[in-house]
């Protein structure tokens, strides 16, 4: 059983290890980390919310930018918001978003229950995920 807990241990050290090599060679080689807060949160009906999201290095440019998505449970991520601030076609006004470089921001105002859902920031390149 000792030889057991060993060899478990051995695996698990050498996952993290992985993890670690992957995080460093995801950032060496010029990939943007995005994070993202609050995880979680709650708010009335009728309310303002702001969600944040902060780039470890600048996202600019035509080429380069930060999209919104809202995911409801059972369904595709949804695109809200793309190049930072333009809100995608039948989107309520509530949804604005905001930023530019390293940090960015959705506000929903005047929330509404049809609005509970998950929320993600994601970096783009060239043509917005829809």
């Amino acid at each position: 059983k000792h030889n057991s807990v060993l060899g478990l241990s051995a695996i698990s050290q050498v996952r993290t290890f992985i993890i670690v090599i992957s995080l460093f060679l995801s950032e060496s080689s010029g990939q943007v980390v995005i994070t993202q807060t609050p995880p979680a949160l709650s708010v009335l009906s009728g309310g303002s919310v702001t969600i944040h999201c902060k780039a470890s290095s600048s996202i600019t440019g035509y080429y380069n930018y930060l999209n919104w998505y809202q995911q409801k449970p059972g369904e595709a991520p949804k695109l809200l918001i793309y190049w930072a601030t333009e809100r995608q076609s039948g989107v309520p006004e509530r949804f604005t978003g905001r930023g530019s470089g390293l940090d960015y921001s959705l506000t929903i105002s005047g929330v509404q229950a049809e609005d509970a859902a998950d929320y993600y920031c994601g970096q783009g390149a060239h043509t917005p995920l829809t």
